[in-house]
């Protein structure tokens, strides 16, 4: 038996067109749904970045912020210590300690030191003009290195007291003392004699001032206290 189609073939093709047209519409949609997704979680993870940008520039401002005040308390400390070695320097010029080894190093064979004492006192005569320059400098400037001190006013009075065989060692001493780099004005206060067993020493005492201006280089310091390993003192 003979199939007769009467459905004319026009149709058939405007069918399948209609329904290849439909399917290309379905994936074009799908393809628009993907982009736009793809779209939408750029976006998001963008906006994410910007904040995460944000958050990290404002931890850097921070840490920009402390870096900075690191830097001034760094300079602070760093004028506070200065401050404090000028001060330090200004109230003790020369050290004790090289000061008791340059009165060693020039004693005499057979001299001993006993005593030292070290007093500072306003001299008894100040004069007006360095008073007013005090004053002036304490007035035209806030700078602490540029003030005049009054500890450079101060003297400083030595009291030294030992033994000796005889008076000849006693005006040796004081002779080196005379012209010592550190010392100033040194005079015999009394001298007596006294025995020990069979012996017989001179018990001495001695005044002296340090210089006002004294500046030891690091040479100085060195040599005296090269001088002074050799005695009974260690420095």
């Amino acid at each position: 038996m003979v199939n007769i189609n009467f459905v004319p073939d026009d149709y058939i093709q405007n069918n399948e067109s209609c329904k290849t047209n439909l399917i290309y519409l379905v994936l074009l949609l799908a393809v628009m749904i993907a982009l736009g997704g793809s779209f939408v979680t750029i976006k998001i993870r963008q906006h994410a970045c910007s904040v995460k940008e944000e958050l990290v520039n404002q931890r850097m401002a921070q840490t920009q912020e402390t870096m900075k005040q690191l830097d001034e308390l760094q300079a602070k400390r760093r004028e506070m210590m200065k401050t404090a070695l000028t001060t330090a320097e200004l109230l003790e010029p020369v050290p004790r300690s090289i000061l008791l080894a340059s009165l060693t190093n020039n004693l005499p064979g057979g001299v001993s030191l006993m005593d030292l004492n070290l007093i500072q006192k306003e001299p008894k005569r100040t004069s007006q003009s360095s008073v007013s320059k005090f004053q002036a400098t304490q007035n035209n400037t806030n700078n602490i290195e540029e003030k005049l001190s009054m500890e450079k006013l101060l003297e400083t009075h030595i009291s030294i007291e030992g033994v000796a065989t005889s008076d000849l060692q006693v005006a040796e001493y004081i002779k080196r003392l005379s012209v010592s780099n550190l010392v100033d004005n040194v005079a015999l206060v009394e001298s007596k004699e006294y025995k020990v067993d069979d012996s017989t020493y001179r018990r001495f005492k001695l005044t002296a001032m340090l210089k006002t201006d004294v500046h030891l280089s690091k040479d100085d310091v060195e040599g005296i206290r090269g001088k002074a390993e050799g005695t009974v003192w260690n420095f």
